[in-house]
């Protein structure tokens, strides 16, 4: 199995905790609602499942509205209690074998969703640019961890532009205004979406 690039017919994208308890807690926070939304609206664009978790919404809330809007039709958060989106009641990739990672936080339910799916042969690419945590420290690390274990670093554009593969077709229009639109300021902390 490679893990190298991204195939739409093999990967689904995991959004891990995009939850509104967050907002003010993790500075990059709107980043990764942005990040989200447009992960969701490109998978859904180009046919690749998504798979979206709340860790205990009572106490963190729901899914960003941001995020749950740009959800394709009928997908509908998983509601867990494990650090593991994996391990969350229903998750499953129907059959693919690489999944697209974003969420939040980097170094908990994040790292340990991509060691998890490492650990049982799935091809994991995290997009850097659509994780967050709480600190910068800790975010690093989860990336850092993450990579170490097998995961593959990745970005929003990248992602989306290896899923499309090419050019010149109706989802290439669709992607490619996505990411126009998308483009965010590196110099923001991201504020609230």
């Amino acid at each position: 199995m490679s893990a190298a690039r991204l195939e739409r017919e093999r990967a689904a994208l995991v959004i891990v905790d995009v939850q509104e308890a967050f907002a003010k807690a993790v500075p990059r926070y709107g980043l990764v609602v942005r990040a989200a939304a447009t992960l969701a609206r490109g998978a859904a664009a180009l046919g690749v499942p998504v798979i979206v978790t709340e860790q205990y919404p009572k106490g963190l809330g729901r899914t960003d509205p941001a995020v749950a809007a740009a959800l394709p039709d009928g997908v509908e958060p998983l509601e867990k209690v494990e650090f593991s989106a994996a391990g969350a009641p229903g998750f499953d990739l129907a059959g693919r074998d690489q999944v697209l990672l974003c969420g939040i936080e980097a170094h908990v339910c994040v790292a340990q969703t991509a060691l998890e799916l490492l650990e049982r042969g799935v091809a994991v690419h995290v997009a850097a640019d659509a994780v967050a945590s709480r600190s910068a420290e800790n975010e690093a690390i989860g990336l850092r961890r993450t990579e170490r274990a097998g995961a593959v670093p990745t970005s929003v554009e990248t992602a989306l532009f290896e899923l499309l593969g090419r050019a010149g077709t109706d989802e290439f229009k669709a992607v490619q205004r996505l990411i126009l639109e998308y483009a965010p300021n590196p110099a923001s902390n991201g504020g609230a979406a």
